[in-house]
């Protein structure tokens, strides 16, 4: 390879590094989310108290900075006099874990059929668009109570169910990107050379569609850890003593009136968290479209 062709390619990849760090929403978020991560994975090291342990003679303290608040309970107890710090640090990995787990299960599932639908077309595309109409008609929540209710509880089937129940929105973008993708000359090309199938996809097809998904997976892990706080709260998805963000809301919901921390905190870390990641699937699309470069 030419030295100059090498040189321009450096330059061209510098460029796109320093472009990626222009978004100040992004860049947010990614320190958010970094955060996030690491005070999950450190919760063991540096949660004040055991998460789970009962304490009633220091129940519903309020948070360090409120009169009656200590900073030996940073963030207050809740009814049963459990640390809220802890709590919500412990709540981290279920929700990251659950998140991104059945992001993964949901997307290839959701993946392979939309490249299925999308570039055999036929009477595959008809089968598997059918299907899709048919999770569409009913409402997310309904299928997740209904396995819930079949499997039982438990983080791994709270994980499975999720992910079973998430593909839909994978598979309809997948199709519409295929369908755009498979018509280009370069497709074309390809498959009169010869070319497996196989190779088309991994090599043509999904590297000019990998932005999109890329958005539409970040934007379901938030949308999962908001489906993993509803089934909590509505006591179908993590059981005690396991801690979860959603069950801190179900059992901070009768105590708004009179300690407000015991919910809104917990309610925060969702919603700090769920933003965090939208804006980096926004950002990491800005960054990776070819057409915004």
């Amino acid at each position: 390879m030419p030295a100059h062709s090498s040189h321009g390619e450096a330059q061209q990849r510098r460029g796109s590094w320093r472009n990626m760090f222009k978004s100040k929403t992004g860049v947010v978020g990614l320190f958010l989310l970094l955060i996030i991560i690491l005070l999950s994975l450190a919760a063991p090291y540096i949660a004040p108290h055991d998460a789970s342990k009962a304490n009633i003679a220091q129940k519903l303290l309020p948070p360090a900075w409120a009169e009656g608040g200590t900073w030996e309970y940073a963030l207050g107890t809740d009814g049963l006099g459990r640390d809220i710090w802890s709590r919500i640090l412990y709540g981290s990995q279920v929700s990251l874990i659950v998140g991104f787990s059945a992001v993964i299960i949901s997307g290839i599932i959701g993946i392979v059929l939309g490249l299925l639908a999308g570039y055999y077309g036929s009477w595959i595309d008809a089968i598997i668009m059918r299907v899709t109409d048919a999770f569409v008609a009913i409402p997310t929540i309904l299928f997740m109570m209904l396995f819930m209710f079949v499997l039982g509880e438990g983080i791994g089937t709270l994980i499975f169910v999720i992910g079973i129940t998430g593909w839909v929105s994978y598979t309809r973008l997948v199709r519409s990107e295929v369908l755009s993708v498979r018509e280009r000359d370069y497709v074309r090309a390809a498959r009169v050379s010869g070319a497996k199938t196989l190779r088309i996809v991994g090599i043509h097809i999904l590297p000019n569609i990998i932005s999109s998904i890329i958005v539409i997976a970040t934007i379901n892990v938030g949308r999962v850890i908001i489906s993993e706080a509803a089934l909590s709260f509505l006591g179908l998805g993590i059981q005690p003593p396991a801690v979860s963000w959603g069950g801190m809301l179900s059992d901070g919901r009768q105590y708004l009136a009179t300690s407000w921390w015991v919910a809104t905190l917990p309610g925060l870390a969702i919603t700090i968290t769920v933003l965090a990641i939208i804006f980096v699937g926004d950002w990491l699309r800005d960054w990776l479209d070819p057409k915004l470069k």
